[in-house]
């Protein structure tokens, strides 16, 4: 493993059934640590955003200078499925009083913009960020409705309800043919680093493996970095990329949709967790340069274990797991304060936006 922190044998001393399943041949799908606490101590809010006829995805949120909570996130209609995301999502923007109120959409921001366009099909994984006296709408677009086109770009504005200037070009592009990140860009996550840059984070896979592996997740996801003396670019990635990899775990283990945040000089990961313990829960992380991590400790336990909800119809596979989670700080800008995230479920029978409150003072 490179970069990462730690040893597969460090890994394989967080949990005595992680012993056990080297001798049995089995993966660490479903494998929990001795110890089972979770970093973030949450108190659910609930579903507070849904949107009959869509689904809604990659809720970010932002303190808007209004008092209210903006939160700019990615839907798409019902009749797509699940899998519409890749070939229909649009990013739109919806309010709140506060993270305990129920939010209202009030604009499309970006929408597909059809052949001949980068982001031609889709419009996904906003991120939305404030530097100075702008704000940075990170976000993934493709062109030809799947993956292999999949390219983070950056919208700035003078306000969160726009006018948005759209990039020509994407912001960064996958690497050369045979490289770990040929396949595309995508989950950015940003924020400015120690060494006075800007760091964005992101998502990226081999061609030939998504293309030749076999089982219900092909490919493994790993996590790139990029650094630019701007937040507008040029970004240029690191020589130490993947920063994060977990291939040369048992049972394709990965993650994806992290989100980066700085706490008291500390730079912590949230991310959805893709086979180190499960698919259900959520990783935390931290690093002081980027470059080297931490081992993941559990950041949230599946949906199940903080609500009860009636059994879903067959259509949401993905039912019990939060996915894209982010953090909204508190008024001081830093502590964690919110967690956001999507979930499938909710009375359309689709996705909604999901919220949590951190509890603070028993926050680790």
């Amino acid at each position: 493993m490179s970069h990462s922190g730690y040893t597969r044998k460090e890994f394989l001393k967080t949990s005595a059934l992680g012993i056990a399943a080297v001798f049995l041949g089995s993966s660490f799908t479903g494998l929990q640590p001795l110890e089972n606490k979770p970093y973030f101590n949450i108190k659910p809010i609930g579903r507070p955003f849904s949107l009959e006829g869509y689904y809604i995805w990659c809720c970010s949120p932002i303190w808007g200078e209004d008092g209210k909570v903006h939160l700019f996130y990615s839907r798409w209609k019902k009749e797509k499925g699940m899998g519409g995301w890749l070939n229909g999502s649009e990013i739109c923007r919806a309010e709140a009083d506060s993270p305990y109120d129920t939010f209202e959409h009030k604009e499309i921001v970006l929408a597909p913009r059809g052949e001949g366009f980068w982001d031609a099909t889709t419009c996904h994984n906003p991120l939305i960020k404030q530097a100075g006296n702008q704000y940075l709408l990170f976000f993934m677009g493709n062109a030809n409705g799947k993956t292999n086109t999949k390219r983070i770009g950056l919208a700035v504005s003078d306000s969160l309800a726009g006018p948005w200037k759209r990039p020509d070009e994407p912001l960064l592009l996958p690497g050369k043919e045979g490289s770990w990140d040929d396949h595309c860009t995508t989950n950015p996550a940003f924020v400015q680093g120690n060494d006075g840059k800007y760091w964005l984070f992101y998502k990226s896979w081999n061609t030939l493996e998504y293309e030749t592996q076999k089982g219900p997740v092909r490919g493994n996801r790993k996590y790139g970095l990029a650094k630019a003396e701007s937040p507008f670019g040029p970004y240029k990635k690191v020589p130490e990329n993947p920063v994060i990899d977990f291939s040369s775990l048992p049972g394709n283990a990965q993650l994806e949709d992290a989100f980066v945040w700085k706490q008291k000089g500390v730079f912590h990961m949230v991310a959805r967790d893709m086979g180190f313990y499960n698919h259900e829960y959520g990783l935390h992380l931290t690093t002081k340069d980027g470059i080297r991590w931490t081992k993941p400790e559990i950041a949230y336990l599946d949906m199940r274990s903080y609500i009860q909800e009636p059994a879903p119809p067959e259509h949401l596979k993905r039912f019990g797991r939060l996915e894209r989670p982010m953090v909204l700080p508190d008024r001081d800008g830093e502590t964690p304060g919110f967690l956001f995230g999507a979930t499938q479920g909710g009375r359309f029978e689709t996705s909604t936006a999901f919220v949590f409150e951190i509890k603070r003072n028993q926050l680790r």
